[in-house]
Order: structure tokens, then sequence, then C-alpha cells
């Protein structure tokens, strides 16, 4: 079985939910956290969960929709680590509800900025520094949602995540940089809301 103890890994959104459940789970295989939420306050909670399973781990902010802030938060964590051995894009966002035809190109915009573009920028950023190690992993949180024309920009997000993800994986080929998709299913979360059918931790 692979170990990941001593790796250092990257959780988008990690503050509360599937990013905060991931990260514990990283920390409890032995894996060093870099915690990301959009302020640092709402990283401290996680951030001193995982430290007490004894890994190494910081926190960083930044809106993933902001791109000064996105380059903001690479730079840092390249100049404290040096790069990251696992990227787990787990953040997201959901447009509000509306009529398909009636959803503003604003909340397209923001629905992609942070869905996809973010996660297409942290894999630039990142895959290359796997490359010269010659190891690295790449999770990124999609969904099998379907039919429901209310959140179209964040279903289209989520099947852009998922050509993003089969074109890295057939060019990392061979690189020992593999990158998969998964579908947590529909989780009670902040987003997912109480009536989803899984509990976090399943």
């Amino acid at each position: 079985m692979e170990t990941i103890k001593g790796k250092w890994a990257l959780v988008t959104g990690a503050s509360r939910g599937i990013g905060r459940t991931v990260a514990l789970g990283l920390a409890q295989k032995g894996c060093n956290l870099v915690i990301h939420a959009r302020s640092e306050d709402h990283a401290d909670a996680t951030l001193q969960e995982v430290r007490n399973l004894g890994v190494e781990a910081f926190s960083t902010s930044a809106d993933l929709g902001d791109s000064q802030q996105l380059d903001a938060m690479i730079e840092e964590i390249i100049e404290r680590i040096g790069g990251v051995d696992i990227l787990y894009n787990n953040a997201a966002i959901m447009n509000p509800q509306n009529k398909v035809h009636e959803i503003p190109a604003a909340d397209w915009q923001a629905v992609f900025s942070v869905n996809v573009f973010a996660p297409v920028r942290l894999c630039a950023a990142f895959i290359p520094i796997m490359k010269e190690r010659g190891y690295g992993r790449v999770v990124n949180v999609s969904s099998g949602i379907d039919k429901t024309p209310q959140l179209a920009p964040y279903a289209a997000s989520k099947w852009a995540i998922d050509k993003l993800t089969d074109d890295l994986a057939a060019d990392l080929k061979g690189s020992n940089v593999l990158v998969n998709a998964i579908d947590p299913g529909w989780i009670k979360t902040d987003m997912g809301g109480k009536n989803a059918d899984h509990e976090i931790d399943s």
C-alpha cells in the first residue's frame, strides 16, 4: 500500500465539510497539510485538528475567484515548502438557483472562476514540480449532478472538471503524477443541505 507519510498536501476549501474531512483523513495517514480557506480564521479549527494528529501543517487564505489572491497563495506555498506532492481541488461554489435562461452571465463567471479556472491554475503551478520530483497526486472533486437546470453553471463547471481531469491524466501518463476525479455524491454539508443523501463521514 502506498504511504503518504511526510508528503505535503494542499486541500482547498478545508475549513469545513468534505475538505475538512479529507484533511483529517490525510493527517491520520501522516501527511503534512496546507489548509486553505477563504480567510485564515476560517482555517484555524481544521489547522489545530490536523496538528493534533502529529503532522506539520499551516494555513493559507485566498478567494479562489480572485486571481491576485490565488497567485499570492501559490507563491506563498512554493516559498514555504517548494510545492506540494498532493493537490486536492475541493473548493467550489454554487450559483443562486434561477431559470437556466435567466441566470446572469456574472453567475456563470463567478462559478467558473472558482470551480474551474482556480483548479486549472493550481494544476499549472504544482504539476510541473510534481513531475520534477517524479511523484504527484491530483484529486479533483466532481459531481454527478444532472437534470438540474437551475444550477446549470455549477453542473457545467463540474463537467469541465471531468474533462480537465481526463486530459491531464492522458498527458501525464507514465510520469507517476496521477490525476483522478471523485464524485462524493450528495453530501449533507453547508452546500449540499440537510436533505442530501449521505452523511459527511460516508
